[in-house]
């Protein structure tokens, strides 16, 4: 999608007007250049009633000169960036061949970042996965859709600045689905890990490196490694460091690659085992936010760290029962193979210490139980920093991805410490609280710094995304499939 930003004028294409419930009309410094006959058409429509302003309310109208889009917002009062947002999504989702390929966008008394979020939430729904999709020779659905939006000439500068990195970072937001979306059987591991080294070899700011499965071994990754062992496409790390010469802490983001889960020995049950493709997408989230910060030309240092392996059952698969040695030297009990993510965050987050950070925030869609408590319209979050809580809260509310803060106490440590053969185990004592207890068992390997008295845990937050990263059917951003979630809060995070 291409989108322009202008004063009022010449309209080109479909004309398309957001008005409100309880408008009695089209301001008429929205109509400027329209022809008289759609001019008529619209004002019939208010002057009769036929129009209630209804949030999600649409009308096409038709003449020889041209086409208008009559889009309701609900009541004035109620317009907010989020639902600019997911207005300018709603337009795009419900475009028709007769709308045509060209757009002209007014909206009377709108602030600039209520045009901006709506330009935003344009581009974020102006995706599709297609790529295993034969093509006809006449198919015409890759048109690209261009839009102008017309406004106040004070706003066109700050507009046209606020759409350009939009459309910027939704490169790394469409990265991040592209990589959830793939077939295991292309994405794997050291698939994954190929991809990031391709994308990173022409970037004088990004260099990505990989652990491979026979460095793990030899480093003590036991939580990879066992994890990854039982498929023959064996599991890595990989890492990204962005102006890795910036000297100073700065921010690492861990993500979970399991790119196809089964369940291992602990095998999940058939139905829906195809989604779990989307197991990876805290390492899509991880690549697409470098991909984002990259873009967006930034010039501070930042490493993202993905933990890629594939969950499988096979002879050389770990067995419930197993005690693995991770790189922390912790040991863990393996009462379950199905609680894998967490093991292989285990040793991604005790590796994202040595790259001096001021705060480490990992994503994984990591229990069933936060979607039992969220549903699919928030994220749940861990942290062990307030500062840090605060700040990822409210950067999700910016960008319209809800964060919600979640209990870290005591008592769900205690039962992660509960094995009676080893220092931990990977479940907890009983089926309740499984979210809680694996941010619990998390916790035990974000290193302490300082000593005596000034020791204390490097700023982390933990987000399980199990709920956010795919299958949201209130999420009208994306149609279908994995989301990107959270590429655009992180890239504010670490922007703003």
């Amino acid at each position: 999608m291409e989108i322009t930003v202008g004063n009022i004028g010449n309209v080109v294409g479909t004309l398309v007007l957001p008005f409100n419930k309880g408008d009695e009309s089209i301001d008429e410094n929205m109509l400027g250049g329209v022809n008289r006959s759609l001019c008529h058409q619209i004002e019939h429509l208010f002057s009769n009633g036929d129009l209630t302003g209804k949030s999600g309310e649409r009308l096409t109208l038709h003449s020889a000169e041209g086409k208008a889009t009559l889009l309701g917002m609900g009541k004035g009062s109620d317009r907010t960036v989020d639902s600019c947002r997911n207005a300018g999504a709603k337009l795009v989702a419900g475009l028709k061949k007769r709308h045509g390929s060209n757009l002209t966008i007014r909206a009377s008394g709108w602030s600039m970042e209520e045009l901006a979020a709506f330009a935003e939430g344009m581009i974020l729904r102006d995706y599709k996965y297609d790529q295993y999709k034969s093509k006809d020779e006449d198919d015409d659905d890759d048109v690209e859709l261009r839009a102008t939006i017309q406004c106040d000439e004070k706003m066109v500068a700050d507009l046209t600045a606020s759409v350009a990195e939009s459309a910027k970072v939704a490169t790394g937001v469409f990265r991040a689905r592209d990589l959830a979306n793939a077939p295991p059987n292309d994405l794997y591991p050291m698939a994954y890990a190929r991809l990031a080294t391709e994308w990173a070899s022409d970037k004088d700011s990004v260099k990505v490196s990989i652990i491979t499965y026979e460095e793990a071994l030899d480093l003590g990754m036991g939580g990879l490694v066992g994890v990854g062992k039982g498929s023959e496409r064996k599991p890595c790390m990989v890492i990204f460091e962005m102006n890795s010469k910036v000297e100073g802490p700065a921010p690492v983001i861990v993500g979970k690659g399991i790119t196809f889960d089964t369940g291992g020995i602990s095998i999940k049950p058939s139905a829906s085992m195809d989604e779990m493709k989307f197991d990876m997408h805290g390492s899509a989230t991880v690549f697409g936010l470098m991909q984002a910060l990259e873009a967006t030309g930034y010039e501070g240092r930042v490493t993202g760290i993905s933990c890629m392996a594939e969950n499988m059952p096979d002879a050389a698969a770990q067995r419930p029962g197993d005690v693995i040695t991770t790189y922390s030297g912790k040991t863990v009990e393996v009462l379950n193979t199905d609680a894998e993510g967490r093991l292989v965050l285990s040793d991604g987050l005790w590796k994202a210490a040595e790259f001096n950070p001021s705060y480490i925030v990992d994503l994984a869609t990591l229990t069933g139980s936060i979607v039992i408590a969220l549903g699919h319209e928030a994220t749940g979050m861990w942290t062990n920093d307030d500062d840090l809580r605060d700040n990822l809260v409210n950067a999700g509310n910016d960008c319209g991805e809800l964060i919600w803060p979640m209990p870290l106490v005591p008592a769900f440590e205690k039962d992660m410490k509960g094995s009676k053969i080893a220092d931990l185990r990977n479940i907890g004592g009983t089926r309740w609280g499984g979210s809680n207890t694996a941010a619990a068992y998390l916790k035990q390997f974000v290193q302490t710094v300082g000593e005596g008295d000034d020791a204390k845990q490097i700023p982390w937050a933990h987000l399980d995304i199990a709920g956010t990263a795919w299958g949201a059917k209130t999420n009208v951003l994306v149609a279908n499939g994995g989301t990107g979630i959270h590429v655009r809060t992180l890239h504010r995070l670490i922007t703003r």
